[in-house]
């Protein structure tokens, strides 16, 4: 077991992203979540594109797991997906690489299979980010030093589960067939969410939009006040 993952066992990651429209979307302000996030107790930061991920890894000192979001053609996200965004975490700094692990093809090449090229090519902690039980098994097999669960809802094969809440049944199916930790990621918007996947066998929990998103975070009250209205 890497010392890495050692260090975050039973503790709050917390993913600090954003998006164009958002008003502190540079890697300056980023940072600053990042760093609040440490000061409240969160034992690593998720961080996506290379100069964000450099700005975070200067202003904290917990794990940072990076990555690199780009897109598949059906407009999908996909996380870290060429030798070229490895290295360039790497040489920053990162700490854990996240890996899209599904069994979507990015140039004729599974998420599995891309993991085992780049464990026999980097000396890297390797997470990868998986949608369905199989994918997890066969990242595993390739090599990946953790899983996660932060992209079931978010692929074609899963795009049917609730938008609302977690995929807990991936991560306790997941949890107890695992040699490696597995990491809860992925909708989960509440205190109480995060300690039921704990519960459910997470190594430790990954949370984002509901502390780093305070866009969307506002949304949900506003929508939860008119639909209140309403009735």
């Amino acid at each position: 077991m890497k010392e890495v993952l050692i260090k975050l066992k039973g503790g709050l990651i917390v993913s600090c992203q954003s998006e164009e429209i958002d008003p502190f979307n540079s890697p300056e302000q980023i940072s600053l979540f990042a760093k609040a996030a440490e000061m409240g107790g969160a034992v690593g930061i998720r961080s996506q594109g290379i100069e964000k991920t450099k700005k975070i890894i200067q202003a904290v000192n917990i794990p940072v797991i990076g990555l690199v979001k780009t897109k598949f053609p059906d407009n999908s996200v996909c996380i870290t997906c060429s030798f070229d965004a490895i290295e360039e975490l790497l040489n920053i700094g990162c700490n854990i690489i996240a890996i899209d692990g599904t069994f979507r093809l990015r140039e004729q090449v599974t998420g599995p299979e891309f993991i085992t090229e780049v464990k026999k090519k980097f000396d890297c902690t390797v997470m990868a980010d998986v949608a369905l039980y199989e994918e997890g098994i066969a990242c595993i097999s390739a090599g990946a030093d953790c899983l996660s669960t932060t992209l079931s809802g978010y692929t074609p094969e899963t795009i049917h589960l609730p938008k609302d809440l977690p995929d807990f049944d991936l991560l306790e199916r997941l949890a107890k067939e695992s040699p490696i930790p597995v990491i809860a990621e992925g909708k989960i918007h509440s205190p109480e969410f995060a300690a039921e996947m704990i519960k459910r066998g997470a190594w430790t929990v990954v949370v984002g939009t509901a502390i780093t998103s305070p866009r969307i975070v506002t949304g949900w009250y506003v929508d939860a006040i008119k639909n209140s209205i309403k009735k």
